[in-house]
């Protein structure tokens, strides 16, 4: 009976073995900044965040498999167009993941829409890419140009600073956030004293400071992000910019920045982000596993952006016959009908131009008696609900609003 039993056993195991090799397999690239200005806020981090977002769905369970593969397009399109077409053509990938640097995301768009796959963009900045570079296959999930400045730059005009100048980083990013920014301070009564274009990245920020402060304006405004921004917010501060009366308004910011800084630096700033880990118990307990995973390093907004989209792919294939889930357009459509819920954004839409729609919160920095320890940077000020958070569907010129 034993060894019948055991014969049982073998073949059930072998049964199981075979049905998991004959399930079929979506594998989800993570594209990305793994060597550069970038790479804290995206990078190695982002390839754990969708490592994690597959062992929680348990694709397994849902008769599919997912494997993810990450590489560094170095924040450079012709070698980010050269990963992909070589991950689509030759390495049966059907999602691209995460791609920071605008100008990269951009030229990526077109090429995934012509390969019928899916974009799950979550650390390029451009509003571009729910607007008139928008595609059937491309979800913008975590943040964008508009939303930025919708947060940040009504909050410091609300103060009374109208008078803004720009250091804008010289690609499609910080050309779209300094577009975008001055459209909200010329609505809310302000004026543009003037502008530098900054190669990017940089080290050096001394002579677009002392154009900025030669401006006269009321507020310094950086058009950039990532170690860019940390450099021309450390200048600053030798500079004496702040000392002398005018603003420094980081205009995109994200907590690795702020480590980088440290509070004396930082204390003070105002920003918009989508994400932080304090804000809840389910938040606080996934940046704490993902903590674990990445050398202590608590997770950016782009790192929750990755998990949270990648969760909702997975919904969306469970829904469709897999077959038709290997056309990207279907899968993207699937995740615009179906709701999306998990416990970093907590309930969203992705909406027809493919912008995915959450709360944003506008928070300040903590002074340095205030923190409790590492990561503990952020006080809200204000939650920018989902339905003003974004910019309206009627205005972006996405060909696919009717």
């Amino acid at each position: 009976m034993r060894r019948i039993l055991l014969g049982f056993s073998i073949l059930g195991l072998s049964a199981a073995a075979t049905l998991a090799q004959d399930m079929p397999t979506f594998k989800i690239g993570v594209l990305n900044d793994q060597s550069g200005v970038y790479s804290d806020i995206t990078g190695l981090g982002s390839v754990e965040a969708a490592k994690m977002a597959v062992e929680d769905f348990k694709p397994e369970q849902h008769g599919f498999k997912v494997q993810i593969v990450g590489a560094d397009h170095q924040n450079k399109p012709d070698i980010g167009t050269g990963i992909a077409r070589k991950w689509f053509d030759t390495e049966a990938v059907d999602v691209i993941s995460d791609v920071p640097t605008s100008s990269v995301a951009l030229a990526l768009a077109q090429i995934i829409k012509d390969k019928d796959k899916v974009f799950l963009n979550s650390g390029g900045g451009t509003s571009d890419l729910t607007g008139k570079a928008c595609t059937p296959n491309t979800v913008h999930w975590t943040y964008d140009t508009w939303a930025l400045s919708n947060g940040t730059a009504r909050a410091v005009i609300a103060g009374g600073a109208k008078k803004w100048f720009f250091i804008t980083a010289d690609y499609a990013f910080g050309h779209a956030l300094e577009r975008d920014a001055s459209d909200v301070v010329k609505a809310q009564g302000g004026q543009v004293m003037g502008r530098v274009l900054a190669p990017f990245p940089t080290m050096d920020f001394s002579s677009f400071l002392v154009q900025a402060q030669a401006s006269k304006a009321d507020v310094v405004a950086l058009a950039n992000a990532g170690g860019d921004t940390m450099t021309a917010v450390k200048q600053a501060q030798e500079f004496g910019l702040t000392q002398s009366g005018q603003k420094l308004a980081g205009l995109l910011v994200f907590i690795s920045d702020i480590h980088g800084l440290g509070l004396p630096v930082a204390k003070g700033l105002m920003l918009t982000e989508a994400f932080y880990w304090d804000l809840n118990e389910k938040t606080r307990e996934w940046s704490k596993r993902f903590a674990a995973r990445n050398g202590g390093k608590y997770p950016s907004m782009v790192h929750a952006g990755v998990y949270a989209s990648a969760l909702h792919y997975m919904k969306a294939v469970q829904a469709l016959d897999k077959k038709q889930a290997k056309s990207g357009a279907a899968v993207v459509a699937k995740m615009k009908e179906t709701p999306s819920e998990d416990p970093l954004f907590g309930k969203g839409q992705v909406r027809v131009d493919g912008r995915h729609i959450h709360d944003m919160y506008l928070f300040q920095v903590k002074e340095p008696a205030e923190s409790k320890g590492p990561y503990d940077y952020y006080k809200v000020v204000s939650t920018i609900p989902a339905d003003k958070a974004f910019r309206p569907l009627d205005q972006g010129g996405c060909p696919l609003v009717k």
